[in-house]
């Protein structure tokens, strides 16, 4: 998955969970080409999960999804 497409899907993700654009700034919760390149650097059978929050929202991102696991 590019930086670009990550970025989309956790944006996209959040707003579909009903997190406004204007609630968050992204870049303060995460360093997206530093997580694309973690992502990357595992294959498509390693079970490699990256949890981190956004606002009320606990996001999980691995090699091929990312989803809310819950909101707080």
């Amino acid at each position: 998955m590019s930086e670009q497409e990550l970025l989309f899907e956790i944006v996209d993700t959040l707003e579909t969970a009903g997190l406004d654009r204007d609630e968050y700034q992204l870049h303060r919760v995460i360093h997206v080409e530093a997580l694309e390149q973690l992502v990357n650097s595992a294959g498509p059978h390693t079970e490699l999960e990256i949890r981190f929050s956004v606002g009320e929202f606990r996001l999980c991102v691995t090699h091929s999804d990312v989803q809310v696991l819950r909101s707080e």
